[in-house]
């Protein structure tokens, strides 16, 4: 693929660096003829600047990066001192040499600036107020993720929270609302299909952001951009909502009582919770909850197996035959097997990382394929045992007496401690680049920024303490946009004199789908939540 944009344009070389690029790229000479083109294409514009390097948000590459990754296993990575500064090097999603000019990620918050400068070639291409306001992130990273690895990250991003209220989602709508869950696997494929194309069409677009920026000018930048964060956002409540439901049902009297005040056990664990993953939140360097969230594969996976253990092995559950169809509140389940699908904000990374771009979409429906069955598997074993009893949660209705519900339920309570301060980091360094450029280095207002909004997960998750409906919210309003409706706007918009006719139908019909899935879910989502708060 021909891409180059930011982290060329604001590339930062060091000696070191410039003897691996060559190595690097004789590696590259013996690969396909595409992949070579590609890593001609990429150094031809790497002395470029781009508008897309420039523009707001230049820190959504590198964490997206750290949020969708799965680091690189180098055994010196803790051991090795001559390693740590390559600490937050990824063996996937990240790119050949990649630098920015934004707040380190790879850093302590809490730390010395003057103590931890690299080292700058006389060659850099940072501008002066920018380097005066940002710190570059200096590391080594590369674009040589293979299948494997890229089809893990692809998994790892697609299979999150969302595989709980699949059996949720089948009560709502019924039996036959699983051809819903089926169509949006079809549907999401095809336009991460189409985000490649819009990729391919200039050297300079490396992610999502960038897509909209080519496609609709600096209002669609800035407009994709928000929906991505917000999303991010969303997911971070849904964490505290999540903690909450889960840590009181294992403890349903736990409380705290201060003078007046008292706090039941939902309320309490939402407030714990918050209090835990605050200090992570303020780490700059999230390289190792990067390792350890990586095992969100594995962590679905468990979970998925101690359901089938208890309802196969252990044979519990009513074994209910359910309803075919259930209109009246499929809307919702619309929306909930929307959310199932949102990795789109990732898809650019995880291709302009690959060793091979050619193998994106076997990439892409792989990881489609083993997510749908496995959304599917659990749906169909979740709704079989527990019927319209069934919570928004599946591990809510797990007898919490069995081996295996305790270990389902402690790797859904512990897993998200991980994810959180990997999903907020982006919207809060969103926020930190829009601060002046004499207060962007400050640590008070980075750790004020970051404070804020967890608190304000906390609020939110308080105000509105109902996991599936306002799972249905995300993937019906956010979710939506993000992977049904952007992607074909995009590609009709950026590659508008070269697509074909059955491409455009396609495209308008899944717009046109998206839209219409969109406005019903969003609008039942919202109005079941409303009643729930009036009662």
């Amino acid at each position: 693929m021909n891409h180059s944009a930011s982290d060329q344009s604001l590339y930062i070389e060091s000696d070191e660096g410039e003897d691996e690029r060559k190595n690097m790229s004789e590696e590259e000479h013996d690969g396909s003829l595409s992949d070579s083109s590609n890593a001609y294409n990429r150094n031809r514009h790497q002395s470029k600047p781009s508008s897309y390097s420039t523009a707001w948000p230049k820190s959504y590459r590198q964490s997206i990066d750290l949020y969708g990754s799965v680091p690189s296993q180098s055994p010196g990575f803790l051991g090795n001192a001559s390693l740590s500064r390559f600490g937050s090097s990824f063996m996937s999603l990240t790119r050949r040499h990649t630098q920015e000019s934004l707040p380190a990620v790879t850093k302590p918050l809490l730390v010395d600036e003057e103590a931890t400068k690299h080292k700058r070639s006389s060659h850099s291409l940072l501008p002066s107020k920018a380097s005066s306001s940002m710190v570059s992130h200096e590391m080594a990273i590369s674009n040589d993720s293979s299948f494997g690895q890229a089809v893990v990250n692809g998994v790892n991003v697609l299979c999150g929270v969302g595989i709980l209220s699949t059996p949720y989602a089948v009560k709502e709508g019924g039996w036959l609302g699983l051809i819903i869950l089926f169509a949006f696997g079809i549907l999401c494929f095809y336009t991460g299909l189409l985000l490649r194309y819009c990729l391919d069409s200039h050297p300079d677009l490396q992610t999502y952001p960038d897509i909209g920026h080519a496609a609709f000018g600096t209002t669609g930048r800035i407009l994709v951009s928000i929906i991505l964060y917000l999303e991010l956002y969303a997911m971070s409540v849904e964490y505290i909502i999540l903690e909450s439901d889960n840590l009181s049902s294992m403890f349903p009297n736990a409380a705290l009582s201060i003078g007046g005040f008292h706090l039941d056990a939902p309320h309490f664990f939402a407030l714990l919770t918050t209090l835990a993953v605050l200090p992570t939140v303020w780490l700059r360097d999230l390289s190792i909850l990067s390792y350890i969230s990586a095992g969100g594969v594995i962590a679905s996976v468990l979970v998925v197996l101690c359901l089938f253990w208890i309802g196969l092995v252990d044979e519990v559950g009513i074994h209910s035959k359910g309803i075919p169809l259930n209109l009246a509140t499929l809307p919702v389940s619309v929306g909930l097997y929307g959310y199932c699908y949102s990795g789109h904000g990732v898809f650019p990374n995880i291709y302009t990382s690959m060793a091979k771009p050619s193998q994106f979409p076997a990439v892409l429906l792989t990881c489609f394929g083993i997510c749908t069955l496995m959304y599917a598997g659990v749906a169909v074993m979740g709704y079989t045992m527990f019927g319209e009893a069934t919570e928004s949660q599946f591990t809510l209705n797990m007898p919490q007496d069995l081996v295996a519900s305790k270990i389902a339920l402690w790797t859904t309570v512990v897993n998200p401690f991980t994810k959180y301060a990997l999903t907020l980091s982006p919207v809060a360094m969103s926020l930190e680049e829009l601060l002046p450029s004499n207060h962007g280095k400050s640590r008070f207002y980075a750790i004020a920024i970051r404070s804020a909004l967890v608190f304000s997960t906390l609020l939110v998750g308080l105000a509105i303490p109902f996991f599936g409906l306002v799972m249905s919210l995300i993937g019906s309003f956010l979710t939506m946009l993000i992977t049904l409706i952007l992607p074909p706007a995009c590609f009709l918009s950026i590659l508008r004199t070269k697509v074909t006719p059955t491409q455009v139908t396609i495209c308008i019909f899944i717009i046109t789908v998206g839209a219409i899935c969109s406005a019903i879910g969003t609008y039942s989502a919202l109005s079941k939540i409303i009643e729930k708060l009036n009662t």
